[in-house]
């Protein structure tokens, strides 16, 4: 069965129904509240998804009134009370919190984590269809207790999963990391040829069934400056990067590499596949963000539910000035609709296939088949 449909066979049917996204606020003195009420303002957004904000009426109202834009919203206890073509704001708590702009704290690391566990919980139990997560400052988790480098991290263990795919989406660039948030220091570590071949699976499955590509082409970078030229600069290609590509060849996998990471993306060579796979973040998120700033999503691949962020941070330095463009997170939020819906319907069309051949091996008392 494939990697990801073994995962998402429960997943509630939504094909005909309107999306429900959860949003989690994310750090309360950055940008996040901004870039979501820019977002879900705009009614085109009404008509796709009903989104659900996570965080509290209160701080949702301070923000509301730094964007000075016209609009009601419907508090509630739980998404399971969420109401279609409303802005939902679920109370995660109900005490006042203090809001310090463009500033890290251990409260809004405290109410980013208690925003965020309410979100998934909801995720669990099938009230939300998808994720969008607001930034967040990871110092600032740090200090309120959070026990995970990022979003990335958390989410993979919530929800079960052995391992996941950082993703970095804009249009047709996909790229993914085998490793995600690790000081440079200990990536080669961290590079085995069983870890590649998974992440190569993981994002094998996730184009064809989040993004319909039915036999995707993947590119896979090596670790080393000219991917190791030969041995010359590292073993890391020969000894485990390429068997890890030759073992997803094996299986079905269309995967090419490695190829040397400046000439690769120097060369426009990126516009030939439909992944690409970067052994570590900034190998993979330097050049996407130079190609698409501002307009990318972050993707979790691997998942049991679909979560998708904007591209960029928390953004403190503009915090409170009515600047931060809201472009990114706009298109999370229609990934996020988007890839919910594809799953669905990549579930649907393998649950008719199932159904039919299992009607192909029940045999009738005269020994017919029934068709």
């Amino acid at each position: 069965m494939d990697y990801l449909c073994a995962k998402i066979l429960t997943h509630r049917s939504i094909f005909m129904e309107k999306i429900k996204i959860g949003i989690t606020i994310g750090d309360i003195n950055g940008i996040g509240l901004e870039v979501i009420l820019k977002t879900i303002c705009d009614k085109r957004i009404l008509t796709r998804c009903t989104p659900i904000i996570y965080g509290s009426s209160k701080v949702v109202s301070y923000h509301k009134n730094i964007v000075q834009l016209d609009f009601q919203f419907h508090p509630i206890r739980s998404a399971d009370q969420a109401e279609d073509d409303k802005i939902n704001v679920v109370n995660c708590w109900t005490e006042n919190v203090n809001i310090t702009l463009g500033k890290y704290s251990e409260f809004s690391g405290k109410y980013a984590q208690i925003a965020l566990e309410q979100a998934v919980s909801e995720l669990k139990m099938g009230y939300i269809d998808a994720l969008v997560t607001a930034p967040i400052n990871k110092k600032a988790m740090q200090m309120a207790g959070f026990p995970f480098p990022g979003h990335t991290e958390y989410l993979t263990e919530a929800l079960g999963s052995a391992e996941s795919v950082m993703m970095m989406i804009a249009d047709t660039l996909r790229i993914g990391l085998i490793t995600n948030h690790l000081p440079l220091s200990k990536v080669a570590e961290q590079i085995t040829i069983e870890r590649v071949l998974t992440k190569i699976k993981i994002m094998n499955e996730t184009l064809r069934i989040d993004f319909g590509i039915e036999k995707p082409t993947l590119a896979v970078l090596g670790l080393n400056p000219h991917a190791g030229d030969d041995d010359a600069l590292g073993m890391e290609e020969s000894e485990i990067i390429r068997p890890a590509i030759v073992a997803a060849k094996e299986a079905g996998i269309l995967a090419m590499g490695p190829f040397s990471a400046d000439g690769f993306f120097g060369s426009a060579a990126y516009r030939k596949y439909d992944g690409i796979l970067a052994m570590y973040h900034d190998q993979g998120l330097i050049p996407f963000k130079t190609l698409s700033f501002g307009n990318g999503v972050n993707y979790t691949a691997g998942l049991a539910a679909v979560r998708t962020s904007p591209d960029h941070g928390t953004a403190y330095d503009i915090a409170g000035k009515n600047m931060a463009e809201h472009d990114s997170f706009r298109t999370a939020m229609y990934l996020a609709a988007d890839i919910a819906r594809n799953r669905d319907e990549y579930t649907e069309m393998h649950a008719d296939a199932l159904n039919k051949n299992r009607k192909k091996v029940l045999k009738v008392e005269e020994g017919d088949y029934i068709e």
